[in-house]
């Protein structure tokens, strides 16, 4: 078992790219909680005195101002590049000395080495002297990288290596000027794109997925050494500016406040997360969505099932057969509609049937299709499509299991309120929680997975309300059917109360056939309660229908599951 190993006043930091920016601000918070020694690398010269001319001048625009009545003094012409090259310099000169005051502030060191981490030799160097001087290296904190996005397409090699080098050559150069043995923290901050990928930054994806998998590599090799590479997301910075921000509120991407993140840092260094060698900490960079053309396209996208590879389906066996949920179809549709179309989201699906269903076989694997055809879209709105979920016989012949009428929205309406809210308590039915399930053939013959109903809260000739609770599963059980903005296995259970009911009025039980329409206006709470009102349409010898809403306490929507029908079976399930 590893031996966490603390961080302690007389630990040596090397700090790339630690002397400006959210770099130095996360120093700074970790110098407050380890005050001791910090080397900051970075490519710019610091000079002890500062211009005359600008001294006591805080102001952006008066400092331009002086930088160009210096130049015309000078006798030369001032030019925006010339003005902002000389602005650069003295406020990049500030911020280095504010980051090592704050340092020293703290009770800790700072030194400033200007070398460029991409030149191996210059870095060998540097950091033999300091070390010879100051004590070895134990610690590590690439925060160095550079970006130059552009589509794919219009990315030049000069572009690609600006962006690599950074995050690469320079994690390898720091390897190299520093014995791995005496390591005993290394932080790499990586970036949430390298984890979910983003719209023209595809060399900084690559870079910062191979310092990803370096922590993996360096942890497995120095098991007693605390790596982290810190995938971040966008943070509240200077880089992100008021339009910005406002564009990622659209697009429901969270920004770090930068006393948050820095603090996490800290956390993260904490020797109880000492075998985490990976963090996400940052929403997913959500892509516009992308221009659909006027032609009407269709799809077809294939997959094969197997029961081994899809283990939750040993809790949905019906007749000793394992049996795909219709809601795992239709998440099925859904998110191979969201994967085609990056930026729109699967909003609700339109006369879904189950046509013929799915039964999985444990060890022989069958190649289902999913055919999709555009009905009609709206650029930058809405795409409506058919699809078809389908199979072929031994003979050639296709037989089709589902069908639907997917419509994906780039924005989903806000949720509306239930109205016919009530959530009191008549005490019919006794039943709570797994005694809902495989008690015996009138139960319900869902597993673990699907389950489960916390209690019936009231029932009646025309409703049954419950309160549902759906806990997480891994993801090596949910196999191909991944929990994602649909969630199968919680909306699979929001159907459970109609079985209840049925039972309860009729001594009957039933399984789905079809359903006018479904709408999804949030995520279906995981691991916390939420409430499902099953109001009765109709009761017929042979059918049922009914609307099913979820939603919260409070009467919030997040789905809802109109005119669905389900098929009476003649006999209780065995």
């Amino acid at each position: 078992m590893p031996t966490p190993i603390f961080i302690k006043p007389t630990s040596i930091f090397v700090v790339s790219g630690g002397a400006k920016g959210i770099t130095a601000a996360c120093t700074i918070r970790l110098a407050q909680q380890y005050p001791c020694t910090f080397i900051l690398l970075g490519r710019s010269e610091l000079s002890d005195n500062e211009p005359e001319f600008a001294r006591d001048c805080v102001d952006d625009a008066t400092l331009k101002k002086r930088i160009m009545e210096q130049l015309i003094a000078q006798g030369e012409k001032p030019t925006p590049n010339s003005v902002q090259k000389i602005f650069n310099q003295i406020t990049s000169n500030r911020e280095i000395k504010a980051t090592l005051a704050a340092i020293i502030k703290t009770g800790g060191k700072a030194e400033y080495l200007s070398v460029d981490i991409t030149d191996s030799e210059k870095l060998k160097i540097k950091l033999a002297e300091i070390s010879q001087r100051l004590g070895k290296i134990t610690g590590i904190i690439h925060g160095a990288g550079n970006l130059a996005d552009k589509l794919i397409e219009k990315k030049t090699s000069e572009d690609f290596e600006k962006v690599y080098t950074a995050k690469v050559q320079g994690l390898e150069n720091l390897f190299n000027s520093i014995p791995s043995n005496q390591i005993e923290q290394l932080v790499l901050f990586s970036s949430v794109t390298g984890f979910y990928g983003n719209i023209g930054q595809s060399d900084y994806a690559i870079a910062n997925e191979i310092l990803n998998k370096s922590a993996h590599l360096v942890k497995t090799q120095h098991p007693n050494c605390h790596v982290v590479a810190i995938n971040w997301g966008g943070w509240d910075s200077g880089m992100v500016t008021p339009q910005l921000k406002k564009e990622f509120a659209r697009r429901g991407i969270e920004i770090i406040p930068v006393e948050a993140g820095t603090q996490m840092l800290v956390n993260e260094l904490s020797p109880i997360h000492h075998n985490t060698a990976q963090v996400v900490i940052g929403s997913p960079m959500i892509l516009p969505p992308a221009p659909l053309g006027t032609e009407l396209r269709s799809h077809r996208v294939r997959r094969s099932l197997i029961g081994g590879d899809n283990p939750f389906l040993y809790d949905h066996k019906i007749a000793g057969n394992l049996i795909l949920p219709a809601t795992c179809a239709m998440s099925w549709i859904a998110d191979t509609c969201e994967r085609l179309y990056p930026g729109y989201r699967f909003f609700c699906a339109t006369n879904f049937r189950v046509l013929k269903g799915i039964s999985v076989s444990e060890t022989d694997s069958t190649e289902y299709t999913v055919e999709l055809q555009e009905i009609s879209k709206i650029d930058g709105v809405e795409i409506q499509l058919q699809a078809k979920i389908s199979s072929k016989l031994p003979n050639g012949k296709t037989t089709y299991h589902f069908a639907s009428e997917p419509k994906l929205l780039v924005e989903i309406p806000q949720s509306p309120t239930y109205e016919n809210l009530n959530l009191q308590t008549d005490n019919t039915i006794t039943l709570q929680g797994s005694q809902f399930y495989q008690q015996n053939p009138s139960s319900l013959f869902h597993g673990k997975t699907f389950q489960q109903i916390n209690r019936i809260l009231n029932i009646s000739p025309e409703k049954i309300t419950a309160e549902c609770h759906w806990a997480s599963i891994g993801t090596k059980q949910q196999g191909q059917y991944p929990v994602d903005w649909m969630n199968p296995y919680a909306t699979d259970l929001s159907t459970h109360p109609l079985w209840i009911w049925l039972y309860h009025y009729h001594q009957q039980i039933c399984l789905p056939g079809q359903m006018e329409k479904y709408e999804q206006f949030e995520r279906t709470p995981i691991n916390t309660d939420y409430y499902v009102s099953c109001e009765i349409q109709q009761k017929t010898a042979t059918g049922i229908s009914a609307n099913f809403i979820v939603h919260n306490q409070q009467g919030k929507i997040y789905s809802q599951l109109l005119g669905t029908k389900g098929v009476i079976l003649p006999k209780l399930l065995e």
